[in-house]
């Protein structure tokens, strides 16, 4: 995968990162979360700009659910139920993020970017949902930018130990979001207690 991202890197600079983030977040299997700390990691050693790489990975995961959320609006779900499987995004993956969407609502577009195999169908689940793609890029975006900043400062700022962010990333990232998710719902509810 390193090696991988150091040729995008070289041969196509911010671009690159920009190309794997809309892909990884249409569906093709990228591992989202370790490109980004790797990035970060590409900019704590000097290679690439802090600010430039926020940008790029922010400017790719808008673009990618984006994407996500037309072709949601224009296919629907026999699209996903025909050629969802071959990238691993399957019915019964679509039936659960359906499920939570209606529980959670619009702060599962927010966070869903941390939450592996959710990231990929919250855009479709909003359009099968009816939700209006204004309110959609709000949530979506600042999502975004959060998700971007959230995996790129860690892999800047761990730098000297890669070796422990990726096995952190890819082993014990799932809880930590969890714990943000449930957070981020209980402070929801209460504000929707407060509106009320």
């Amino acid at each position: 995968m390193e090696q991988h991202i150091d040729y995008l890197i070289e041969h196509f600079g911010y671009f690159g990162i920009i190309i794997m983030l809309i892909g990884g977040i249409i569906g093709l299997p990228i591992p989202d979360e370790v490109l980004l700390t790797y990035v970060g990691y590409n900019v704590y050693h000097g290679k690439l700009s802090y600010i430039i790489s926020l940008i790029s990975a922010v400017v790719g995961s808008a673009a990618g659910i984006s994407i996500s959320y037309y072709i949601g609006y224009r296919f629907g779900l026999p699209l996903l139920k025909k050629y969802g499987p071959k990238i691993y995004i399957t019915e019964e993956k679509v039936n659960k993020t359906h499920k939570l969407f209606e529980k959670i609502g619009p702060p599962l577009i927010l966070f869903g970017y941390f939450i592996p195999g959710i990231r990929h169908l919250t855009a479709y689940v909003a359009t099968l949902n009816k939700f209006p793609f204004r309110k959609f890029v709000v949530y979506a975006y600042i999502g975004a930018i959060l998700w971007s900043y959230t995996f790129i400062t860690l892999g800047r700022e761990l730098g000297k130990r890669w070796d422990v962010v990726g096995l952190y990333v890819s082993k014990y990232s799932m809880y930590l979001v969890l714990l943000v998710i449930i957070i981020a719902i209980l402070v929801y509810l209460y504000w929707r207690k407060k509106q009320n």
